[in-house]
């Protein structure tokens, strides 16, 4: 697995801390001095309607897009000046499988493995394509693929490395239920080894299972949030519900104190 030393290593807690995050297109501004932090080994579901900026916000987080104004710093490291340093340390699912159709899967593993000096590549290309259920499509060209098959091998590319951070949007889109199940192990898997992810999903009984903690994004700041034991059992509609009515009072009596 992989070992990568920096500022995290000095023994900060507190994975991800973004502060007044603005992000605007046009005359549209989606995120609205956005406040955000994780510690280390949180499981962070980040929930809201369509619209929220919640793909817009894991963008920012991946470096994949710059935020008119704000401060990010991701595992002691500031975007977007440092973002190479924070690549090396992320693992990303998003829309976009971010692969080489004219690769094969077990090419396309390869190539990201060489990219961040995975040890022992070919082994972990061998248990990865196992883990996602592409052993016997290893050789195929990706470009073959189904959205399903692509999105198993995108996964499979976000844990290569054994990131410290996982940012996962939407992540059981065009999965079928046996690929769901797989993916759900495998957050799992990631959340026990101590990693830190932050997932957006519109699953609510999904994220229950599966996160520490839960956030409510809307009209591009974060209404609500609270962790997996502040909240009554089967409590998170309700809080989902509360937070995007803006009842703050209503909100707080969902938390335990």
């Amino acid at each position: 697995m992989s070992n990568l030393p920096g500022p995290r290593a000095a023994g900060l807690s507190r994975v991800i801390e973004v502060r007044k995050l603005y992000k605007r297109f046009g005359l549209k501004t989606v995120l609205r001095g956005l406040d955000f932090t994780v510690e280390q080994g949180e499981f962070v579901a980040l929930l809201g309607p369509n619209g929220a900026g919640k793909t817009t916000f894991l963008r920012i987080l991946a470096s994949l897009s710059r935020p008119a104004m704000g401060e990010v710093h991701i595992a002691g490291y500031r975007l977007p000046q440092q973002a190479a340093s924070i690549r090396r340390r992320l693992g990303v699912v998003s829309h976009q499988p971010l692969l080489y159709g004219d690769l094969t899967a077990e090419e396309n593993l390869r190539f990201y493995g060489r990219m961040y000096g995975v040890p022992d590549l070919d082994q972990r290309v061998i248990a990865v394509l196992d883990m996602v259920g592409l052993t016997n499509r290893r050789r195929d060209l990706v470009r073959t693929f189904s959205r399903g098959m692509q999105q198993r091998l995108a996964i499979g590319r976000a844990v290569l490395h054994d990131p410290e951070v996982m940012l996962f949007d939407e992540p059981h889109t065009g999965l079928d239920q046996e690929a769901c199940l797989m993916l759900d192990n495998v957050l799992r898997e990631v959340a026990a080894r101590g990693r830190t992810v932050v997932m957006t999903s519109h699953d609510l009984a999904r994220a229950a299972e599966l996160a520490s903690r839960f956030d409510i994004l809307s009209r591009g700041v974060i209404l609500a949030s609270a962790r997996r034991e502040e909240l009554a059992q089967d409590a998170l509609l309700a809080f989902y519900r509360q937070a995007l009515e803006y009842k703050p009072q209503a909100v707080a009596s969902m938390v335990e104190t």
